[in-house]
């Protein structure tokens, strides 16, 4: 493990090869796509396509939103690997 810009060890390091952003996006895509497929083919109708639909883009959204936040208001030095990374790191410094 390395240490982390704040001394924290981390397990995974940062990408850096173009291709392996690409592959990340398209296996994240095809999780998205498969699940949402089998969550329609078990209950077939349109009301559940549309909240289906409703759902990931509110999720998008907020997520999106919430680095938004994070990045500009919140903490705008510090690049965060994730809501999970921005909560641990907020929780040490509260202590």
């Amino acid at each position: 493990m390395r240490p982390a810009s704040d001394g924290a060890p981390t397990a995974m390091t940062d990408l850096k090869h173009p291709a392996l952003f690409w592959l990340k996006f398209g296996l994240l895509l095809l999780a998205a796509v498969l699940a949402g497929t089998l969550l329609l083919l078990q209950c077939p109708s349109w009301p559940n396509a549309a909240l289906l639909a409703v759902t990931v883009w509110g999720s998008c959204r907020a997520y999106y939103f919430a680095f938004y936040v994070i990045e500009h208001w919140l903490d705008p030095g510090y690049r965060y690997a994730g809501l999970v990374d921005f909560v641990r790191r907020w929780r040490r410094h509260r202590r």
